[in-house]
């Protein structure tokens, strides 16, 4: 199976699983509705327990894209969006100086044990900003092992804090909005108010443009990350 048929594949199920939620919750609504107004209920200290939440996420390798899509779910596109933003680059930098600092000889040996790692080490030094803005655009590279990869590398803090919040504002986004998106089809299930045929279909509608944004995020990212880190191994 070669790529584009992998991710039309993902697509389908991904919708397909979408449909299915919409389908079959009804019967779990009442119990989410409860936990997800319990957590609105915090007011503005429902957002900022979901931003402090991301360092030990991000420290602890747990994937951040949950929590992104259970914030849009609970609080609403732009207040996760917001909230996922400043967590994200603040547990970052917390994976970052222990890499650097606390744990380098460990993320060291770890790395070497990874050849993708030392050739994207070597696109790092030539011109780490821009690498690490792909790196964060890309969906497939693993957010959390990167924060500390980047740690023992000789990027500094606050260039690592601006690219990381740059290059993961857009995937922020669409995560959130999913959320969002998906908290909308939940009000909208069948015997709802709102469950009009035209709602239905303009939310899913974005949320298939959302999983189409992300496939080519991944894709303009892949490359580039590619070419950088070829034309730095071709010169080493």
């Amino acid at each position: 199976m070669n790529k584009r048929h992998l991710r039309w594949l993902i697509l389908t199920i991904l919708a397909t699983a979408t449909i299915a939620t919409w389908v079959y919750l009804p019967q779990f609504r009442g119990s989410l509705s409860e936990g997800v107004e319990r957590a609105r209920g915090l007011g503005i200290w429902g957002p900022v327990l979901l931003t402090l939440l991301y360092v030990p996420a991000a420290l602890l390798l747990v994937p951040g894209s949950w929590l992104t899509v259970l914030g849009g779910f609970v609080f609403g596109w732009w207040r996760a969006a917001e909230a996922v933003s400043i967590g994200a680059t603040l547990g970052a930098c917390a994976s970052f100086l222990v890499g650097r600092y606390l744990a380098r000889e460990r993320v060291e040996r770890m790395l070497a044990e990874r050849p993708r790692f030392q050739s994207l080490d070597r696109a790092v030094a030539e011109q780490g900003f821009k690498i690490l803005v792909l790196c964060r655009l890309s969906p497939l590279l693993p957010y959390a092992l990167l924060n500390y990869a980047f740690g023992v590398t000789r990027m500094s803090l606050s260039r690592f804090a601006l690219a990381s919040w740059i290059g993961m504002l857009p995937g922020t986004m669409v995560y959130a909005y999913l959320g969002a998106a998906a908290d909308q089809f939940v009000e909208s299930g069948p015997g709802t108010a709102s469950s009009s045929t035209p709602g239905r279909v303009l939310l899913v509608a974005g949320i298939m443009a959302s999983l189409a944004l992300l496939l080519v995020f991944t894709r303009i990212a892949t490359r580039a990350l590619r070419s950088a880190t070829n034309d730095a191994s071709n010169r080493d």
